[in-house]
């Protein structure tokens, strides 16, 4: 497990990250003060330069549209990189990687994040990495957190899949089947006419927890895999065909709970079977204060623990996309002009995570 290089080695990532409606601009410095190891798992000092974020939000009862998101990220990518690099305190000449999301995600908004990434690496002369946005939420994750060997709780506007780590890839041992939990809350938001700000899921939560009436919904476990598009559809159809009858608060109160211990059954399960005591709930739903408690309780009766982020981190961000990238350049991985396009399916399974063991 020698060193290539015992002399200390500093790498410094610019991370862009807009799959979504959120544009998020990072910088991240790790440090290797014995240098990088050739055979062992890369853990060096974490160090946040800039972690700064702008986000697109519609109107209340409407979703947002791809040509919008990449209009607002054309529009803020500027000032936001030059307030990073203020924050952080550096210049373009300190960085050693420029990191973009390379999929999956929206197309457009993607392809407007990639765009001043190449632009950028070819002007300063910068290598350029490209990361897979969940890979990212999990280095964030096991960064901020410490977990050492969780199952992995993936749940977002456009994922939710139960991930664990085996032979240099996070696999999936399940996931949805149609929608994703954060699409389908975001879906219902916009039913319940409720505002984009903060965000669907956020607002949601808040009337949740003023509810107390548990209704009856679909629950839909298949094996390890779960499904939303029936429990939304069964919800929607409540709101039109019977209106009054429930109020706002509880309809999110019952989604929530519903849904919630959808999640905790499967990830209860991924535990047993690869034989962990931790929990890592990642992605823009895993800020939900409920979905933590619900999980946490159910590791304190499996002797262990959920390990959470909060919302500067498990909400679409930069530097996550910065700690995966610094990590992976750290291995010698970059992505050259030619193959800097985006995807919009990119499966976390499909990454050679090796910078682990």
């Amino acid at each position: 497990m020698a060193p290539v290089n015992s002399a200390p080695r500093t790498i410094i990532a610019l991370g862009l990250e807009g799959s979504a409606n959120k544009l998020g601009v990072g910088i991240v410095k790790h440090v290797y003060a014995s240098g990088i190891p050739s055979n062992a798992e890369l853990l060096p000092e974490y160090i946040e330069l800039a972690n700064v974020r702008d986000t697109y939000n519609p109107p209340a009862g409407e979703g947002f549209l791809p040509r919008d998101v990449a209009a607002h990220h054309r529009s803020v990518i500027i000032p936001l990189l030059h307030m990073a690099f203020e924050e952080a305190n550096i210049t373009h000449e300190d960085l050693d990687c420029i990191c973009y999301t390379k999929g999956p995600g929206m197309g457009a908004p993607l392809q407007s994040v990639a765009l001043v990434a190449r632009t950028l690496s070819q002007l300063w002369n910068v290598p350029l990495v490209g990361v897979n946005h969940c890979v990212g939420h999990i280095e964030m994750g096991r960064a901020i957190t410490g977990a050492d060997n969780p199952v992995v709780l993936y749940v977002s506007g456009g994922n939710t899949q139960v991930i664990a780590y085996s032979q240099q890839t996070y696999r999936i041992f399940g996931e949805t089947l149609d929608i994703a939990i954060g699409n389908c809350l975001d879906r219902f938001a916009r039913v319940l006419k409720l505002p984009n700000d903060p965000s669907p899921g956020y607002n949601i939560e808040q009337y949740a927890k003023r509810g107390s009436k548990f209704i009856e919904l679909p629950y839909t476990v298949k094996g390890m895999d779960v499904s939303f598009s029936g429990i939304l559809s069964f919800i929607e159809k409540l709101v039109k065909t019977e209106p009054g009858k429930y109020t706002p608060e509880d309809l999110c109160y019952s989604l929530q709970e519903n849904m919630f211990a959808m999640l905790v059954e499967i990830t209860e399960r991924a535990m047993a079977h690869i034989g962990t005591s931790e929990v890592l709930v990642v992605g823009g739903v895993g800020c939900n204060m409920r979905l933590q408690e619900m999980m946490g309780q159910m590791a304190i009766e499996r002797g262990g623990k959920v390990f959470a982020t909060d919302m500067r981190y498990c909400i679409d961000n930069g530097i996550m996309i910065a700690q995966a990238g610094a990590l992976a350049f750290a291995r010698g991985f970059t992505t050259a002009i030619p193959d800097s396009w985006i995807t919009q399916r990119f499966r976390t399974d499909q990454v050679h995570v090796e910078w682990r063991t």
